[in-house]
């Protein structure tokens, strides 16, 4: 291949990605965690079991939840805002997983995301005191004037999933939101507004790739090739196109000369 053929398709690919900066941006903010599914290990149905916590719960065949979550300015003790507590169910041990929560970027917030498995929740007292005070919030929610309740919209068996004793790999997911902005509005300043997010899980392909990008590393890797294979087509047709007014100048001047 010569160097001019090469710089056509190099031309091409630089072209092929430019292309990709129109497909349509989300004016959101992301935060994830990635982290490996535990080994799975009996959940006794008796109760009190985790259906009584009633959290929310997200697993492989039910990925995606959208949510309200409530958010407090750093302070009383905490520097990371309001906990919220979910399960992540269903998992496969030794499977990578991604979860990500993402929200709009007209509500600043900062997030940290942590996973434990159900052992160690339980044997920290931090962490147990944590979970059941937030259990208990859901189960007995605060009455204050002004403020809606958090809202889980979704498929209801989404919400809560019945436990059975076979082995099961489950997480806990512990999410803490500080509200990360400052206004001249009071009010805003002392009621952070409910937070509208969607936490999505997400698995690994191979535990390499995370499955929602399958769709957009095969579209990339067919522009790619598209425009390889166009490059060296527009150099064929250019090559030849060439060739042609090569030897269309060559009879030109190949008739003056017999004219003279």
């Amino acid at each position: 291949m010569t160097t001019a053929a090469a710089a056509i398709r190099a031309v091409a690919l630089m072209l092929s990605m430019l292309l990709l900066l129109w497909v349509g941006t989300s004016h959101a903010n992301i935060e994830k965690v990635v982290f490996l599914g535990p080994k799975a290990f009996p959940i006794p149905p008796e109760h009190p079991n985790l259906d009584d916590l009633q959290l929310a719960s997200l697993s492989p065949r039910r990925p995606y939840l959208r949510t309200q979550l409530r958010a407090a300015f750093p302070g009383g003790g905490t520097n990371k805002g309001e906990v919220s507590w979910f399960l992540l169910e269903h998992l496969r041990a030794g499977q990578r997983y991604e979860l990500r929560i993402c929200w709009a970027a007209t509500q600043p917030t900062q997030f940290w995301l942590y996973t434990y498995p159900l052992p160690t929740v339980f044997e920290t007292p931090t962490l147990i005191t944590s979970l059941a005070s937030y259990s208990g919030s859901l189960q007995n929610p605060p009455l204050v004037a002004g403020a809606a309740e958090p809202a889980l919209h979704g498929a209801p068996e989404s919400i809560l999933v019945p436990h059975v004793a076979d082995p099961s790999s489950i997480l806990f997911l512990q999410l803490f939101a500080a509200a990360d902005y400052f206004t001249s509005n009071a009010s805003l300043m002392q009621n952070v507004p409910l937070l509208d997010v969607d936490i999505i899980l997400d698995p690994y392909l191979l535990n390499a790739i995370p499955r929602s990008l399958v769709p957009t590393a095969t579209y990339i890797a067919f522009l790619a090739a598209g425009s390889w294979l166009f490059s060296g087509i527009a150099w064929s047709f250019l090559s030849a196109f060439s060739q042609t007014q090569v030897v269309k100048g060559s009879d030109t001047t190949e008739s003056l000369k017999k004219t003279s």
